[in-house]
């Protein structure tokens, strides 16, 4: 238990840079230099994450845990990847909340938008390379960025279709064994006990008839059980309801928050938690801001550890279902249309001062001006790309070095 601690630890504390970086991490850490598991186990628990909806590298932590260590290791390998990255945000949160106005703190968020710009892009690239591995699944990669950008349909729509198409292409016919006996007994005690964890603060939070913590409950819930594909892939589609529906944050500020995130350790999803916090400091001050991060941080989190106590048993079964995945392999084709979208989206309104959505018919569709360019922020993304993709700097000492070139040329050009 002590090596658990030790390890998962030095994961929770490194796990920066996103979900790719994260995932290189627990590799070298549990396949290279300890031998937790094997090149084969955890590629085909890798893929199984994928499958489910909530961060792939959290729940991956959480196999590797519960492989190691039964349920206690399962927990211990989920929450230790999470616990450090969520004291950050908390910190940060209360932090933005008081001084996210200032024009200082503003100018420094410009370098760290700009960077994320970058990291964003990196993502979208190493992600294609590995899912598109057939002009169907490029196909199916357009279709969702189209569908996303220019007809504004909902994200779970897009993950719906591109399962069900990636099912029906062709594909092998390999099949294994059938599931461990004695599998759907203990499934369902696992599934029937999570439930009951996941929904009583939410019974609780209903029963104290504060309107808005319902409200939080009820989005993050939804958020949790339809995240396939990752943070990326479900940004915009967050981002619009929590802009747009609830009115909870203003655009500029949800970028904010992606910025925030990017900084942090922990999984990229950790932005709900900022949300939900910031949401909570304008709706009621400090303490129905804790009381909101806590809430989403239970009701995003506890599901993962559900999905993989109860599923983990069936990953050796599942991996030799070939309708299953092709199925996943559809949706993770999906996946990179839905990143590009989220890739353009945030572009534009960094580097424009003035967007705005077109809406005609059923076209719905961001427009910059033309004339809101900023020059800065192209230079700012320019040198973030440079340092990261050339040069290979790591990103904890990238975007602090762009954030301070951002605050120096913004005080250069009479900006602060």
């Amino acid at each position: 238990m002590k090596e658990l601690f030790t390890v998962f630890g030095r994961i929770g504390l490194l796990s920066f840079g996103g979900p790719a970086a994260q995932i290189a991490l627990m590799h070298r850490e549990l396949v290279d230099k300890r031998s937790w598991l094997t090149e084969a186990q955890f590629l085909r628990a890798l893929s199984f994450c994928m499958l489910l909806p909530g961060p792939e590298a959290m729940q991956l932590a959480t196999y590797a845990g519960w492989k190691r260590g039964g349920v206690i290791g399962g927990l211990v390998g989920g929450g230790l990847f999470v616990l450090p990255g969520a004291m950050v945000i908390a910190a940060l949160a209360l932090l933005y909340g008081a001084y996210g106005n200032l024009p200082v703190v503003q100018a420094l968020f410009l370098g760290v938008k700009a960077t994320v710009i970058v990291i964003v892009i990196a993502a979208l690239i190493k992600i294609a390379g590995r899912a598109l591995v057939s002009r169907a699944h490029m196909l199916i990669a357009g279709a969702a960025f189209v569908a996303l950008f220019f007809f504004a349909v909902p994200f779970p729509v897009v993950v719906l279709m591109a399962g069900i198409a990636g099912a029906v292409m062709p594909h092998d016919r390999t099949t294994t064994a059938p599931p461990p006996g004695g599998y759907l007994r203990s499934a369902g005690r696992v599934l029937l006990i999570g439930a009951a964890l996941w929904a009583a603060p939410v019974v609780i939070v209903a029963l104290s008839g504060s309107a808005f913590l319902l409200d939080v409950a009820s989005f993050f819930s939804l958020m949790a059980v339809v995240t396939f594909g990752g943070a990326y892939a479900v940004l915009a589609y967050m981002t619009q309801e929590v802009v747009f529906s609830y009115g909870w944050l203003t655009t500029p500020q949800m970028m904010d928050a992606l910025g925030l995130a990017e900084t942090t350790p922990g999984p990229l999803i950790l932005v709900t938690q900022f949300v939900a916090m910031v949401a909570g400091l304008a709706q009621g001050g400090t303490a129905l801001a804790l009381a909101a991060g806590a809430l989403t941080l239970w009701v995003t989190f506890v599901p993962c550890f559900i999905w993989i106590f109860a599923g983990a048993p069936l990953i050796d079964w599942l991996d030799g279902r070939p309708r299953l995945r092709a199925a996943l392999a559809g949706i993770t084709a999906a996946v990179v249309g839905v990143i590009a979208n989220l890739s353009l989206w945030f572009a534009l309104h960094v580097m424009f001062s003035s967007v705005t959505r077109l809406q005609s018919g059923v076209i719905s569709m961001v427009i910059p001006d033309p004339a809101s360019l900023q020059p800065l922020v192209i230079g700012l993304a320019g040198l973030a790309a440079i340092l990261l993709l050339r040069q290979k700097w790591p990103l904890a000492l990238v975007l602090p070095l762009v954030a301070i070139t951002a605050l120096g040329l913004t005080f250069a050009l009479g900006g602060v």
